[in-house]
């Protein structure tokens, strides 16, 4: 199996490891610029890979990286949370795809803040391996998982099991990858899909407005996040509130 990687986050590197470790080495690296990688060092360090087979940034559109990604006879593109659009010229580029690795149960919450979207519209929520394609999630898929929603889940607990639930996924998809022959599912149903400024367009909190407790409470957890500016917020004499919750769950009542 002859693979380019292409990745950022902690993810990323749990599933080069795991690649790694199964005795799949990637034949080049594409990396996150600078001022927006979390874990570039420690990709370039396991990948072992020398300086002109890593491409950092928005790099591997070039015309040269596009010579050498060719000239790499690849199976696939591997895609773990890399942040960048990928346009057709490279998608063509592996014999068999390339591949994105989604924290979400496909057609559900394609794009951005899968885990919020779960939970603020009560959305079936998972990981999905999947074909790349030119519109955003649209893709073929491999494998999927799906999980449950809790009671005291926020986004950033739902995030943290979901990236769990990737490496899962993977895990269990790389036989099928291994052999060159995975499977290929056409997603079914419309589905949901988000960009990123989607989220800001829900954040205020409304004082006067009427709410149960269960959709305020799904609106404050669905924004709790790992950042505070995500988060729900009210406005009270010129000033802005951010509001984060902590849920915990206790023993059953008897």
């Amino acid at each position: 199996m002859k693979y380019v990687f292409a990745g950022d986050r902690d993810i990323s590197v749990a599933v080069l490891d795991l690649l790694i470790g199964a005795g799949h080495r990637p034949s080049a690296l594409l990396v996150s610029d600078k001022d927006r990688a979390t874990h570039d060092e420690e990709l370039i360090r396991i990948s072992g890979l020398p300086p002109e087979l890593i491409f950092r940034g928005k790099a591997f559109r070039d015309p040269s990286s596009l010579d050498c990604l060719r000239s790499l006879a690849l199976d696939y593109i591997i895609g773990i949370h890399f942040p960048y659009i990928v346009p057709k010229v490279v998608l063509d580029i592996p014999r068999l795809g390339f591949l994105n690795l989604h924290p979400a149960y496909l057609p559900f919450n394609k794009g951005w803040h899968t885990p919020s979207w779960g939970i603020l519209e009560n959305t079936p929520i998972g990981a999905t391996l999947h074909y790349m394609s030119e519109e955003l999630d649209q893709g073929d898929l491999i494998h999927q998982k799906r999980c449950n929603i809790h009671p005291e889940d926020t986004a950033h607990s739902l995030y943290a099991r979901l990236k769990a639930l990737e490496l899962e996924t993977f895990a269990e998809a790389l036989p099928w990858l291994v052999s060159l022959k995975p499977p290929r599912k056409p997603q079914e149903g419309q589905g949901t899909k988000h960009i990123q400024k989607d989220l800001k367009a829900v954040q205020e909190i409304k004082l006067a407005d009427a709410l149960t407790w269960e959709k305020a409470l799904d609106q404050l957890r669905g924004l709790t996040t790992n950042q505070v500016e995500e988060a729900s917020f009210f406005v009270k004499d010129g000033k802005r509130y951010f509001v984060q919750v902590t849920i915990s769950p206790a023993h059953p009542l008897s």
